[in-house]
């Protein structure tokens, strides 16, 4: 394909972005592209490039996005033109510059993936006869917490044994309920399933031989001090990994997974919102306040891993 010919104000501003600004070869492609479009757009509307106007460059981003850009690609366009009008405007050729307030698209952000049903369970039940029985049972344990409970893995990682002094999280096991601190410093509380109740007690029976004198957390190393969030992710992977699980597995997928092996079953959209600590259902709504005692019976009768079959 030929190169395009550029008007001379184009020209010019490549020659000063690969001269003076020294942009990367990539990058100028990228601009030179963006330059063609906009030419082409402006010679179709019979607008010269100095007089281009604001609802010119709304209508050419439409028009972008017809032809199947993505707000990636539109993003980088009007990165490219803005920057030609701001030097435009630097050497007096224009008056004000008309892209200056136009967003691209937002791009849609991508879910975590979620596991099947059928992996998530047999992470969960999966045993390693190999491993330190001790770290063994701790490792089961949160993923019991993180698949049944649908924990981020701050807050996971922020349990104690108890709430006492201060703690940003607990497990009450007589009530079956976890107690954690999400994100905004908001408290709330979830169900804890059977099996993660059964995780939760082997791993307690081993705790103390692992913990030092008067550590407050619930989760610790072998050396005995509180889990950090990168330890369990290390561990996670492992277990994914010794389960014969053919993705590698993340705190959040199974956070994912929770949520969405609960809407499947369900379908009470509020009621996952709850339960995840969510604030919106959507960028837009409020908070959605339901009954524990509607959220438990939602989680017990949803999920895979409240009761045992």
């Amino acid at each position: 394909m030929d190169a395009p010919v550029f008007d001379p104000d184009i020209e010019r501003h490549l020659t000063h972005l690969r001269v003076e600004r020294r942009l990367a070869g990539r990058t100028l492609a990228n601009y030179g592209e963006a330059f063609a479009r906009l030419q082409r757009y402006a010679a179709q509307g019979g607008v010269p490039l100095c007089a281009v106007q604001t609802h010119h460059v709304r209508r050419w981003i439409a028009a972008l996005h017809g032809e199947g850009l993505g707000p990636r690609s539109i993003a980088i366009a009007l990165s490219a033109w803005r920057g030609l009008y701001r030097w435009l405007g630097r050497e007096g050729r224009v008056a004000q510059n008309p892209v200056e307030g136009v967003r691209a698209p937002k791009a849609p952000k991508p879910l975590p993936k979620a596991l099947p049903v059928d992996q998530a369970v047999a992470l969960a039940e999966h045993r390693d006869a190999e491993a330190d029985p001790r770290l063994e049972a701790r490792d089961r344990c949160i993923v019991e917490l993180l698949y049944g409970c649908g924990l981020r893995v701050a807050e996971l990682v922020g349990l104690d044994l108890s709430p006492a002094g201060g703690a940003r999280g607990w497990i009450d096991r007589d009530a079956g309920e976890a107690h954690v601190l999400g994100k905004g410093s908001k408290r709330r509380s979830v169900p804890v399933g059977r099996a993660a109740l059964a995780a939760l007690a082997d791993w307690l029976a081993q705790r103390g031989s692992v913990a030092r004198p008067g550590e407050p957390a619930l989760f610790v190393t072998r050396t005995g001090t509180r889990l950090t969030d990168s330890q369990v992710r290390t561990r996670l992977r492992a277990r994914a990994v010794a389960a014969g699980l053919p993705t590698s597995v993340h705190p959040h997928m199974l956070r994912h997974s929770y949520a969405s092996h609960l809407l499947q079953s369900s379908g009470d959209l509020r009621a996952v919102q709850e339960l995840l600590g969510h604030a919106n259902i959507t960028t837009t709504q409020v908070y959605t306040r339901l009954d524990f005692q509607h959220l438990a019976k939602a989680y017990d009768a949803a999920h895979p891993r409240a009761r045992k079959k």
